[in-house]
């Protein structure tokens, strides 16, 4: 014999009620229909890691011409100042050297050059007079974005670093969304996967170095995400228009973006030489002996 409680009676009438309020409550709309990619690869850590690795490894100099455009500010002052295209030339040379040389629009003087051996650097701006050098480490930030950057931001940022044997690794997955290019065009759903790197532990506590997104529709790098000490994201660079060049996939755009210091710098190549030899000399930058040097740090 069934015993009847309050709680089978609660029940009854929830049941009972169901249709009519899930007729009167519900209410199905439309949403953007999203698809999986048509090509999917999939793969493990151990190949992404080789084939990331490898790709570093076989450049050892870029020679690069490129356009960039920086943008100060955002969301944080409520206000964003986009600045005019520069074009220019990038030079690299591992392990550290790097050189930025950025000209003047129409004239083509120069407006700024920048060097760095991976420890120091020197910035020397010929419209304004001005030159500064100093680590390549920023120990005191200034309020000022742009006295902000280094030439290893653009080195972290042009080149996806190999995995260093002390180094931690790990792999995740995630789902990426691809907006259409046209508005009948579905959004896809792209897998991806993530590497995080990790320093060696110290007391039991490894901390974040970077993380690098890599699409499963390529298996090629579209982001990276750079850690300071304290957890913090630094720089995120975004890559996208590969091409190849000497067999190697490299991306013609790449997006910079220094959520800190609130600046954003585009970055387009439009010539591009792997392992050209590069001499000294295009890594010696001179400052006039008229022009006073401020020490940045």
């Amino acid at each position: 014999m069934l015993n009847w409680t309050p709680r089978n009676s609660i029940a009854a009438v929830c049941i009972s009620l169901a249709p009519a309020l899930t007729g009167c409550l519900t209410h199905t709309y439309s949403v953007p229909k999203t698809r999986p990619p048509d090509i999917v690869f999939s793969t493990d850590l151990s190949h992404l890691v080789s084939q990331m690795n490898d790709r570093y490894n076989s450049i050892q100099t870029i020679t690069a011409t490129v356009e960039i455009q920086a943008t100060v500010g955002a969301s944080r002052q409520g206000h964003a100042t986009d600045y005019p295209a520069f074009s220019g030339y990038i030079f690299v040379r591992k392990p550290e050297d790097i050189r930025v040389i950025l000209l003047v629009p129409v004239l083509r003087s120069q407006a700024l050059d920048m060097v760095s051996d991976g420890k120091l650097w020197k910035l020397w701006i010929p419209p304004k007079n001005r030159a500064m050098e100093g680590t390549n480490q920023v120990s005191k930030p200034s309020p000022n974005a742009i006295e902000n950057l280094r030439p290893a931001v653009f080195f972290d940022s042009l080149l996806v670093r190999n995995i260093l044997p002390e180094e931690i690794i790990s792999l995740t997955s995630d789902i990426r969304i691809l907006q259409p290019a046209t508005k009948k065009s579905d959004i896809v759903e792209e897998p991806d996967y993530d590497i995080e790197v990790l320093s060696p532990p110290t007391d039991q506590v490894a901390h974040t170095l970077r993380v690098v997104h890599i699409s499963s529709a390529d298996l090629l790098p579209y982001q990276q995400d750079l850690y300071n000490p304290q957890g913090q994201v630094v720089t995120r660079a975004f890559y996208s228009g590969y091409q190849k060049f000497n067999d190697i996939s490299f991306p013609t755009r790449i997006l910079i973006r220094r959520p800190l210091d609130q600046l954003s710098l585009s970055v387009t190549i439009t010539k591009l030489t792997f392992n050209q030899s590069l001499d000294n000399d295009q890594f010696d930058l001179k400052i006039p002996t008229t022009v006073p040097i401020q020490k940045m740090d």
